[in-house]
Order: structure tokens, then C-alpha cells, then sequence
């Protein structure tokens, strides 16, 4: 039996050099559950030459990522580089080499997973993603293993810590949008660049990853509708807040006879709701089994020990199958065709607010588009207290369907006594 592992760690970010901690640390733990040390034999770096806070040695570091790959003495590979395309060329290339790897590569894993998990399979290498989704939360050992023998229905959360960041401070402070970025990217919560977070792109590509898994079926980014933090305007916070409801950035997946939605988008929480009371840069995912009913998964969702420790977790069950020679054997098959809900069949509530010419009999004709088009109304307010800029009403829907919810806001939008649809969102509950 092996007495030593060998580790070939691409990338010394954040993350990666989060990992070397961990591995230094925790040596006499790991020692103790696996039978087995495990040690960084070669890290790879873009610059060999740059200062780094470590006190790993510095002939383990290479600017040659083939040196790892051809290294026979290195069993796991640990891909913490990001990006996408040379992110993707090291997963496949470890796999054909017969190396197991472990990535927190979200991008790879939603846009190429399915491949990279059969190139897997025809290789015999584990392909472990735990730190891809939810920072330091199990999610996908959860669903993979503790909810193997449950049939997943549903499940909802927040999986993107800037966007909530954002929206808390919005809320509770009273921040700008502008601020609230500006206070995320200080703080290392957002990129320089944070398109992909405030786009709703990031939660979208976590939620095709905890969707695939849980509906055991294929889920492609095209599939999932993406609304983000840009689709909310001044004043949507404060009416939330009135009618008892908080924003938040949420993702949401359900399967059902007619097949799987996913959605990316603000949504109205009622404040009674547990996800509206997670704030700052934490995560949280409701899973809903058939079995199990609601269960509820909260933690940090971002950062360098929180996401070091999932890559870690990821690297010690590789260590675990590797010394008990069952790495590879766990096939990544999918059960179910996929199959796309249309708009018509995805069903939910929906907030309105609605800027109109402050006129007599308005209310009267905006209700009759509701109304015919088979939507009924649960809430309607009126605010005429608008002066010259007219007036706005609020109309929370029954549940409609989403083309139905579209249909609605063309036809607003082409009623000459309407300014415009200010905003639209789901509003979760009944």
C-alpha cells in the first residue's frame, strides 16, 4: 500500500495557494485518515520568478505543465487556475494521462462537464468538483452521496456571494449599486471585471452543475434563463421591502413530468422566507427530495479557506479511492433524456410595476389585459402621488405562466396610456 501521494497543483492563486496551507497544515490529520501523507510534489505558475508567501520550496514550481503530466511519482492533479480554455486542455490531458483531478473550475464544469466526466469514466480517473459550487458548502458530495437514495424535485438558493453582498448593502445601508460594487471589489468579494457575477453568468453556470446532478439528466447554460443585478431599478428595494418582501439574486432549478427549468434572476422573497435573511457574501441552497422534504445548506460561498477546503475535501477522497484502488469506478451516466420545459409550462408569481399616464379609467384597462390573458390579480395598488410624471401601479399576479407573464408586458408596453414596464419579478411563495 502506497505510503505517500504526490500532488500536481495547477495554479497558486487564492486558491491554490489556500490548498498548500491546508496540505502543510494538516499533515498528521491526514496522515491518521488516510494511512497515507499527501505532499505538493510540482505547482505550476504562469511566472516562476514572482514573490510568493510561501514555504513551499522553490524548485517545486514549473512554468511546464508537461513536467507534472509525464511525472510518474504524481498520482492526483489539482486544477485551481480558472479560466477556460487552457483550464480545460489540463483537465483533459491529466485524464488521458491517467491522473484523477480535482478542479473548483465552475466555467469548465458547466460548459464541458458531461465530456470531461465520460473522459473520466473511459480512463478509470476520479473527477472530483465539490469546490466548483458554494465555496465551502458539500453541496455536490450531498447530492452525489448523502442524497444518493432521494429522488430531487426542486432546489433554490443563493450561490453567488457578490450579488448578494451587493444586494445586502443595498438594503440594509442604503448603498448605491455603484457603492456596493465598489465596496464588493475593495473587499475582494468581486472581480476587477464583474460582469459574470452581476450578469447573473456565475449563478447561471452553478446552477447547470447542481441541476445536472440532481435531475440526473443534461443541463446546458443555454437552457437556463438569466436575468441580472442590472434589471433592477431605483426604487424596486424600498417597494420589496413595503409590500414584505427582500431581493435577492437567486437560482432555481425543478423537474417534474414535463421536464426541467432553470432560471437565473432577482426574485421577491417573502421576509419570512429563510433565504431572505441570508446576507453579505454567504450561500445558501434549499434541495427538495421526495423523501427528505426541505433541507437547507448555508455557508460561506467564496474566499480562499472556504473554497480550499472543499478543493481539499476533493483531494483526500481522491487520496481515499486511489489507496484503496477504486478510483474511476464511480460512472457518471445520466438517467434521463434531457428535456426543456417551455415557457408555457414554467409557472410562478409575478410583481409588476407599471408607470402609466395619470388618467380616469387606466386601472380599469390595464386590468382587462390581466384578464384576458387568463391571469388574475392578487394584489393591486395605485400610486397617483406621481406630479407631472404621471403614475405607477403595482399588480402582484396569481400564478400565470411565464409566456403568459410575457405576453402581458408586450401588450403593456404597446398600451398608449402605459410609460412603460419599470420592472418585472418572480415572486417566490404562494
Amino acid at each position: 500500500m502506497k505510503n505517500e501521494i504526490n500532488i500536481g497543483l495547477l495554479g497558486f492563486g487564492v486558491v491554490g495557494s489556500g490548498v498548500a496551507k491546508i496540505l502543510q497544515n494538516h499533515q498528521e490529520d491526514l496522515r491518521h485518515k488516510l494511512g497515507a501523507s499527501v505532499g505538493i510534489k510540482k505547482v505550476l505558475v504562469k511566472d516562476l520568478y514572482k514573490k510568493r508567501d510561501t514555504s513551499l520550496s522553490s524548485d517545486v514550481f514549473t512554468s511546464d505543465l508537461q513536467t507534472i503530466l509525464e511525472d510518474p511519482s504524481i498520482d492526483i492533479i489539482v486544477e485551481v487556475m480558472g479560466g477556460i480554455g487552457e483550464a480545460k486542455d489540463a483537465i483533459e490531458s491529466s485524464l488521458r494521462a491517467g491522473k484523477g483531478v480535482v478542479t473548483a473550475n465552475k466555467d469548465v464544469m458547466a460548459e464541458y462537464g458531461r465530456e470531461l466526466l465520460e473522459l473520466a469514466d473511459v480512463n478509470n480517473c476520479d473527477l472530483l468538483f465539490e469546490a466548483s459550487v458554494g465555496g465551502g458548502i458539500p453541496l455536490i458530495r450531498t447530492l452525489e452521496d448523502g442524497l444518493a437514495s432521494d429522488r430531487i424535485s426542486a432546489l433554490m438558493g443563493i450561490v453567488n456571494g457578490t450579488t448578494n453582498f451587493i444586494l445586502t448593502k443595498m438594503k440594509h445601508e442604503k448603498m448605491s449599486y455603484e457603492d456596493a460594487l465598489m465596496e464588493a471589489t475593495e473587499l475582494g468579494f468581486a472581480e476587477a471585471d464583474p460582469s459574470a457575477d452581476v450578469d447573473g453568468i456565475d449563478a447561471a453556470r452553478k446552477m447547470v452543475i447542481l441541476a445536472s446532478l440532481s435531475f440526473s439528466t443534461e443541463v446546458r447554460l443555454e437552457d437556463v434563463f438569466v436575468r441580472g443585478l442590472k434589471e433592477i431599478r431605483d426604487g424596486d428595494l424600498e417597494l420589496a421591502e413595503q409590500f414584505g418582501y427582500t431581493v435577492k439574486l437567486a437560482g432555481s432549478a425543478r423537474k417534474d413530468e414535463d421536464g426541467v427549468e432553470v432560471a437565473v434572476e432577482p426574485v421577491f422573497f417573502p421576509n419570512s422566507h429563510p433565504l431572505a435573511s441570508v446576507n453579505n457574501e454567504f450561500n445558501a441552497v434549499y434541495i427538495y427530495g421526495d423523501a427528505v422534504g426541505e433541507t437547507m445548506f448555508y455557508g460561506p460561498g467564496a474566499g480562499s479557506m472556504p473554497t480550499a477546503t472543499s478543493v481539499t475535501g476533493d483531494i483526500v477522497a481522491a487520496c481515499r479511492n486511489l489507496l484503496l484502488d477504486v478510483n474511476g469506478k464511480r460512472p457518471h451516466v445520466m438517467q434521463y433524456e434531457r428535456k426543456v420545459k417551455n415557457d408555457c409550462e414554467k409557472y410562478s408569481r409575478y410583481f409588476h410595476r407599471i408607470h402609466v399616464k395619470d388618467e380616469v379609467g387606466v386601472l380599469t384597462k390595464l386590468t382587462a389585459i390581466y384578464s384576458a390573458h387568463g391571469a388574475s390579480l392578487a394584489t393591486v395598488v395605485q400610486d397617483s402621488d406621481k406630479s407631472e410624471s404621471g403614475a405607477e401601479l403595482i399588480f402582484i399576479t396569481h400564478k400565470i405562466s411565464r409566456q403568459q407573464h410575457l405576453d402581458i408586458a408586450n401588450e403593456l408596453n404597446e398600451t398608449p396610456e402605459v410609460i412603460g414596464l419599470l420592472s418585472h419579478y418572480r415572486v417566490e411563495g404562494e
